[in-house]
């Protein structure tokens, strides 16, 4: 999902999208390991903390990643134009959405298999039980959903910008607009994305509080409080890449929204009751509460840590570069590696913590090492990252002197 390196490359950002990926691996890792099953497999080493680390992910993870989504997304169609950005998009977000679907349900499904067998849930000679039904409404995306939804993005923004960009030859609107985002960015940004996703939370009957912004992972049309979630960031970041100097603001700020993101969190935390898989049914004053309080928590969890490594991370690493460049690759690869490792370790001895850095690593080698020996020096890693790293070539001996 990355571009070749240009003179005003966002180094924090591309590492903070990559981080965004890379943590998808622990969070999945530590769904075996909550105090209560609300995984297909339970760990027999559970703890509270599995839950606490899953909760201070979930939070900001995705609405960061589309809050620089967008903001790349914008500078890739002000490059490229409408019809290069189209394709690009199509080739590298479509395509391995394709590709890729049916690989990884196929591990999904074996993962599911041998669980059921580890755990005695298969009658030896029973038949089988019928398999489920899926149509629009409820056919899994998996953890791939996130492609769907850029998509989705990506066409919006098209449809938006076509007509604004028709319409405002003398520059007059796009004025505007800048304005509109520079009184937009500032201490109040949380608060002011935070309010229309509060009241989306608020009116989705279904809302799980411990779950945050919901994860639109089944159906072909996404919940409205995951379109009004991640669609907010994904236009802000838009809007930033227009305004690119109002990024040190937002670094500039970066302290207070990570206070405010810690206090909410605790808070939001507490209004769902932990762990819960309780829906929040009836939009009543205390779902209110919890909706506003976690919208804003969401929001600022996410522009913290969007300010924090524009701060820290803006210099040129190469090991961040690599990561950065491997994560899309990870993240696709990963979720049936994480749930077979899962099944594998269920019944080990040890604490909980041990056992999943220990399936966070392992899948973390097996992917990286997947990646650097057939993706980022082939043509997938053209197709991916948008270009091919070659291998590194041998350094030519020195010339023998002649002999006398």
């Amino acid at each position: 999902m990355t571009s070749t390196d240009t003179p005003d490359r966002l180094h924090g950002l591309d590492a903070l999208r990559g981080g965004a990926l890379l943590l998808g691996v622990v969070l999945h890792a530590s769904l075996s390991f909550f105090p209560q099953q609300i995984w297909i497999v339970a760990d027999d080493s559970r703890s509270i903390g599995a839950a606490w680390l899953f909760f201070a992910i979930h939070l900001f993870r995705m609405t960061a990643f589309f809050l620089i989504a967008g903001l790349f997304a914008h500078m890739m169609l002000a490059r490229r134009g409408w019809f290069g950005f189209a394709r690009d998009r199509v080739i590298r977000i479509a395509g391995p959405l394709a590709a890729f679907w049916f690989p990884v349900m196929a591990g999904i499904v074996t993962a599911l298999v041998w669980n059921a067998h580890a755990n005695g849930l298969v009658t030896p000679g029973a038949p089988p039980p019928p398999p489920p039904t899926y149509d629009w409404t409820n056919v899994p995306l998996t953890h791939l959903w996130f492609l769907y939804v850029l998509m989705i993005f990506y066409v919006a923004l098209l449809v938006v910008r076509a007509p604004f960009a028709a319409l405002d030859r003398r520059g007059g609107w796009g004025r505007l607009v800048d304005r509109f985002t520079g009184a937009l960015t500032g201490p109040h940004t949380p608060v002011v994305l935070a309010a229309p996703l509060a009241v989306a939370l608020w009116q989705d009957p279904k809302w799980i509080a411990f779950f945050a912004v919901p994860t639109p992972d089944a159906g072909l049309v996404p919940h409205t409080a995951a379109l009004v979630g991640f669609g907010l960031a994904f236009g802000f970041g838009a809007l930033l890449n227009r305004r690119r100097g109002l990024l040190s603001r937002i670094a500039a700020w970066s302290p207070l929204y990570l206070i405010v993101a810690v206090a909410a969190g605790f808070g939001a935390w507490y209004l769902a009751g932990g762990p819960s898989l309780a829906p929040m049914i009836e939009p009543t004053r205390d779902k209110a509460i919890a909706a506003a309080v976690t919208a804003l928590a969401v929001y600022a969890s996410a522009l913290a840590a969007m300010g924090l490594c524009l701060r820290f991370l803006s210099g040129h690493s190469a090991v961040r570069r690599y990561l950065a460049d491997a994560s899309y690759w990870v993240y696709i690869l990963h979720l049936p590696l994480v749930m077979l490792a899962q099944v594998w370790v269920q019944d080990w001895p040890g604490p909980w913590q041990v056992k999943l850095a220990g399936v966070s690593l392992g899948v973390f080698g097996v992917c990286l090492a997947s990646y650097e020996l057939t993706v980022r020096h082939g043509f997938m890693g053209k197709w991916l990252n948008g270009r091919r790293i070659p291998w590194r070539k041998p350094r030519a001996e020195p010339a023998a002197a002649p002999a006398e």
